[in-house]
């Protein structure tokens, strides 16, 4: 069957707004990564939610985003030109540094320290 110039005008404005959302993520991706000394990534699927951008800074630091799917995670990494990883593992994994309240809240949830509700 045709495609209708309805469902073609749906389907346009629905790449559109995704190409919109990649560029709003990429511009995120820059700003973690210059204020990080640069910036290393991986996607993670998490289901209807979308996907998980996982951010690794040159410093250690880290942080995450989410897109509304795969692809547009995919759009906005590449736009953005960090390094992807396939798995968050060994050396990428490695960089991450966590502070003091990374330890607390851990340990507030595996062995009853504290809860950190302040």
């Amino acid at each position: 069957m045709a495609e209708t110039a309805e469902t073609q005008q749906v389907d346009g404005k629905q790449a559109a707004r995704a190409e919109r959302r990649a560029a709003r993520l990429a511009k995120q991706i820059g700003a973690f990564a210059k204020a990080h000394g640069g910036a290393e990534g991986q996607l993670a699927y998490i289901g209807e939610t979308g996907t998980r951008i996982v951010l690794v800074g040159e410093d250690g630091g880290w942080g995450d985003l989410v897109a509304p799917s795969y692809a547009v995670a995919e759009s906005a990494t590449r736009k953005s030109g960090i390094t992807m990883h396939e798995t968050f593992d060994g050396e990428f994994a490695a960089k991450v540094r966590t502070g003091p309240y990374e330890w607390t809240r851990m340990a507030g949830m595996q062995i009853g320290g504290p809860d950190n509700k302040a």
